[in-house]
Formats: structure tokens, C-alpha cells, sequence
């Protein structure tokens, strides 16, 4: 009955220790990390590529209206 009780109670320990091994998680949160911030850069990329062409725009029609006709 002993040796019964013993062998669960190692199983039971191992089990334990089988359910606490949590390397895998840390791959997963970087993978989630990087994505959130793939997603955040390409949602800023879109407002800072329309800011950076009204810019452009903008210094292109004061040259324009500078510069006399020919």
C-alpha cells in the first residue's frame, strides 16, 4: 500500500513540474509583442505617409506660384 501511495505521489510531482514548465509562453508574448508592433507601424505609416505628401504638395505650389512663367 506503501509503495502504491509513493508511485502516485511521484506521478503526481511530476505532473506538477510538467504543467509549470512555461518556456514556451515567453516565444508566444515576443511573437504578440512584435506583432502589436507591426500593426501599430503600419496603421502610422499610412498618416505619416499623407502628412509627409500634403507637405510635399504644399512646397510644391508655393515653388510653382514663386517661380514667374516663361
Amino acid at each position: 500500500m506503501k509503495n502504491t501511495l509513493l508511485k502516485i505521489y511521484v506521478q503526481a510531482q511530476v505532473l506538477r513540474e510538467s504543467l509549470k514548465n512555461e518556456e514556451g509562453q515567453d516565444l508566444i508574448e515576443y511573437a504578440l509583442v512584435v506583432a502589436l508592433i507591426a500593426f501599430a507601424a503600419t496603421a502610422g505609416m499610412n498618416t505619416l505617409a499623407t502628412g509627409i505628401n500634403g507637405a510635399f504638395s504644399s512646397i510644391s505650389s508655393k515653388l510653382t506660384s514663386a517661380i514667374p512663367a516663361a
